[in-house]
């Protein structure tokens, strides 16, 4: 029935080629404005996988608990040192909203952190904040200084003070050889002609080191769009723009970088942009020149363009209508369906093409042509859209997504083949056919005959090997591994990583109260591979009462001196040069023999000959200055911490909107990297709270919905396939012979994936389905033209069409290898190695097994 239907089909269209024509451009035309108008795109990963599932829902929960943590960037800056880092993130904090309004919402510091710096020396152990206090206080004549005059002036005549205290025996040069160090770097930079690296404040106040990191952080939430393949870029844009207009660029000591889940989403797009516009011309080139050599006409290969585009258009019709928005994985439909439509377009052309060589008129060569085609085309478009329908069922929503339209994109190709290509062939009228459409493989025909045995046993030993190899199959499901590790944004979020405090692969859960929050944290504190486990009560010092005192004093003495009553303006770089060339003289008077002193009065007086500009340099060498009074005095604010006096902000992190939940986040101190590692980990802390969330759990459970949604899903477009055909052809053994080389195939893709070093990821696994929907097609011909008789199947022109479909859309894959996206040019390299596979166990393993079973009883298939 559906060949007569088919058959009549295109003799109609042949008939009635312009007619077809015009109502096929017209249709075009209004699924094209509807597709314009109604097809979104959604790019928000999150729904690739289902929220039904557990951790999804873990996931969400703790997400409406905590709407506030959702959705947005985190801006890190690293600066020159720890003060320039703290006057930078206030600068650019401040700024952002300002200049970016209707983009950026707000700015603000992580509230842990804010926290932390005014309460920080709380968290010391007494003995260790009874030296820091003791250190404030001999610092007290220099901070004074500073504090009236926080410029270059102010900071000498600092030294000055105490040059004047030597002279008079109150204390020796080498007490103050640390400050000279500090002075000295810079002048020295300045004097040679180079950058001087700005003053290292905390490291001389401390006596030491640097505890605190010249580096600060940024929330920022801001206009998202979702229908955009990058939702940030706007607001990532305003966050480059306004530090570069604040001067916080890499000229000046300074490195701004964007990441967080926003940022990571929008450079995974990019990058995969980014390898479209390398692939896409590439493809479309070789396509044509391939499709050129295939049917030997300009004429047809416009017409198989014509009849590829109007048949994605229908096909983003129905996604419009289906589905309103399209997933990063359902996008890929497009793809799938001109990876198999052309070869739809082919396989017609190639048996118009072989009838034409016989002399025959084109009405009828295309007439013979349906004859032909009409149930190879028809099996192979209804069991690949049953194939891809398989997939709809799955956990996993974006592949579910793409199955649904895809496999009705098959039958509007199939159909598309049958009425508009038809159509044009009529109007273009190609030439006849002078040479033999088939190539002359007679002599690989009789190889395969005298050989099918062995080479049957050969595929079968390569296919037990596959399946041993199977269950330890590796798999990738990192989804930082699929990026492009030199994008910003990767980069940025692997060396967060590197520091567990960090806590970007914490784990997270939810305890009902603040005393099961804190025991829970103790508990999960003594697990191997935890680094730390963090509540709210973690930002609760002990020994406060002890330690408040100390602070108290310590703000007595230096309350008065940090503010004084009048500052004074910054310096003239003249003024600056003054103050300069007085250090210089003091420090000659004082001591003339002390070798840090003498060479710091060198360096000063090769900048005061260099004149005001080198006093400038020097004068911004020391601009850490009032941000490090601004830190001092901040730690001298410190009150007595409860839950109760913790401020709003930093609650509303860790107690959720109903006021009794409250969340424990548990930091590895293990490489999340390191798959075993990872999973110990999860285990460890799940075993004691199993309702978790976090990136590790992502990156394990969405592995294991990926690989468990395609196992189920090719399980059953198999068994659907085969029980299809065998309704369809009424034979047990064309479905098995249809459906033998495939799997074959597939175990054989096993191997070679595994000596190719390819590991599975949620990328690349898109090969599954387009490997069942070409090798089902693939296979049906070769099988009808089993029934039909036929010995030598290398020569059949169906090889012909068979092999240039495959090179067209091999090549198509093949140049998604080069994109700079690593998923992309994983999927490239597996879909190229696995359709090499499918075509050689096409070529040889079926006609091999065709000539072990010997010719069918009886020709022809069941219409």
């Amino acid at each position: 029935m559906l060949k007569v239907v088919a058959v009549r089909l295109v003799d109609w269209s042949w008939r009635h080629a312009w007619a077809v024509v015009i109502a096929s451009l017209a249709a075009t035309v209004l699924f094209g404005w509807y597709a314009a108008t109604h097809l979104s795109l959604d790019t928000d990963e999150s729904k690739l996988i289902s929220s039904d599932l557990p951790y999804r829902k873990v996931e969400k929960t703790i997400d409406k608990a905590f709407p506030h943590s959702t959705d947005r960037l985190a801006v890190i800056i690293d600066a020159p040192t720890a003060e320039l880092a703290e006057d930078a993130v206030e600068r650019l904090a401040q700024a952002l909203p300002v200049a970016n309004k209707g983009v950026v919402h707000d700015a603000s510091r992580p509230p842990e952190e804010m926290f932390f710096r005014k309460n920080g020396l709380l968290f010391l152990p007494a003995a260790e904040l009874e030296q820091v206090v003791e250190r404030l206080v001999q610092a007290q004549p220099l901070l004074g200084s500073i504090a009236k005059d926080p410029s270059l002036r102010g900071l000498l005549s600092a030294v000055d003070l105490v040059l004047q205290g030597i002279s008079h025996g109150q204390a020796a040069p080498k007490d103050i050889e640390p400050l000279l160090a500090q002075l000295e770097a810079p002048a020295a930079a300045i004097a040679a002609g180079k950058a001087a690296r700005p003053v290292d404040w905390q490291a001389l106040m401390s006596g030491g080191p640097a505890r605190d990191a010249p580096r600060r952080f940024l929330m920022v939430h801001g206009i998202l769009d979702y229908s955009a393949l990058e939702p940030a870029s706007d607001l990532i844009k305003a966050v480059r723009a306004t530090a570069r207009d604040l001067e916080l660029v890499p000229e000046k000591g300074y490195r701004v970088r964007v990441t967080g889940n926003l940022a990571l989403a929008d450079a995974n797009f990019a990058t995969v942009a980014e390898g479209v516009e390398i692939s896409a011309p590439l493809s479309f080139l070789g396509v044509a020149l391939l499709l050129f050599w295939a049917v030997r006409s300009a004429r047809v290969v416009g017409a198989i363009m014509v009849c590829l585009v109007v048949g994605l258009v229908a096909t983003g019709a129905f996604a419009a209508a289906a589905v309103g928005s399209l997933n990063p994985i359902s996008v890929a439909f497009a793809v799938m369906f001109l990876g198999i439509a052309v070869d739809f377009s082919i396989q017609f052309v190639t048996a118009y093409r072989n009838q034409r060589h016989m002399d025959l008129p084109p009405d009828t060569a295309a007439h013979g042509a349906a004859t032909a085609m009409a149930t190879p085309l028809t099996l192979a478009a209804v069991a690949t859209a049953v194939g891809f329908l398989s997939f709809m069922p799955t956990d996993y929503t974006g592949v579910s997504q793409l199955g649904l339209i895809a496999g009705a994109g098959m039958i509007i190709a199939v159909a598309v083949n049958f009425t508009l290509l038809p159509a044009l062939l009529a109007l273009v009228n190609p030439p006849a056919e002078m040479e033999p459409v088939g190539f002359p493989l007679q002599a690989s025909d009789a190889m395969l005959r005298r050989h099918a045995r062995p080479i049957v046993a050969a595929a079968c030993a390569i296919g037990l090997v596959g399946a041993a190899l199977l269950p330890v199959v590796p798999m990738d499901f990192d989804p930082l591994h699929l990026q492009d590790p030199k994008a910003e944004a990767v980069a940025t979020f692997m060396d967060l990583a590197k520091d567990p405090d960090n806590g970007v692969y914490n784990l997270e859960t939810l305890a009902p109260s603040i005393e099961d929050a804190r025991a829970l944290a103790e508990k999960l504190s003594d697990l191997p591979g935890v680094h730390r486990a963090m509540t709210v009560t973690t930002f609760i010092p002990e020994g406060q009462d002890e330690k408040l005192a100390m602070i108290g004093d310590l703000a007595m003495v230096l309350g008065p001196t940090l503010n004084p009553a009048k500052v004074l303006p910054p310096p003239t770089p003249e003024e600056a040069l003054a103050a300069i060339a007085r250090l210089a003289g003091q420090l000659e008077a004082v001591a003339p023999d002390h070798q840090p002193s003498r060479r710091l009065t060198t360096h000063l007086k090769a900048i005061i000959a260099k004149g005001p500009r080198a006093a400038e340099e020097y004068q911004k060498a020391v601009a850490g200055l009032p941000a490090l009074l601004s830190t001092i005095k901040r730690s001298l604010e410190a009150e007595p911490v409860s839950i109760e006096t913790l401020p709003a902000e930093l609650k509303q992190g860790w107690i959720a909107m109903d006021g009794k939940r409250v969340r424990v986040q548990v930091l590895p101190k293990v490489d999340i990297q390191d798959e075993t590692q990872r999973r110990n980990f999860i285990a460890a802390v799940s075993a004691v709270v199993p309702d978790v969330a976090g990136a590790p759990i992502t990156m394990e459970e969405a592995g294991k919905v990926v690989i468990r949604a395609f196992a189920v899903a090719a399980i059953c477009a198999l068994a659907a396939i085969g029980l299809l055909l065998w309704l369809m052809v009424r034979r047990v053994q064309d479905s098995l012979l249809v459906l033998a080389p495939l799997v074959l195939g597939a175990l054989a893709t096993v191997i070679a994936a595994r000596l190719a070093g390819i590991d599975l990821n949620f990328a690349n696994v898109i090969a599954l389905p387009l490997l069942l929907g070409i090798g089902v097609a693939f296979n049906i011909y070769y099988v009808v033209n089993w029934r039909a008789g036929i010995v030598d199947h290398l020569s059949s022109p169906t090889t012909r069409a068979v092999l240039f479909s495959a090179l067209t859309t091999g090549l198509a894959f093949g140049s998604l290898a080069v994109s700079p996206h690593l998923g992309t040019a994983s999927m490239g390299m597996l879909l190229f190695l696995s359709l090499g596979i499918t075509v050689v166990y096409t070529f040889v393993v079926l006609p091999a097994i065709f000539h072990v079973i010997g010719q069918p009883q009886s020709n022809g298939i069941a219409k």
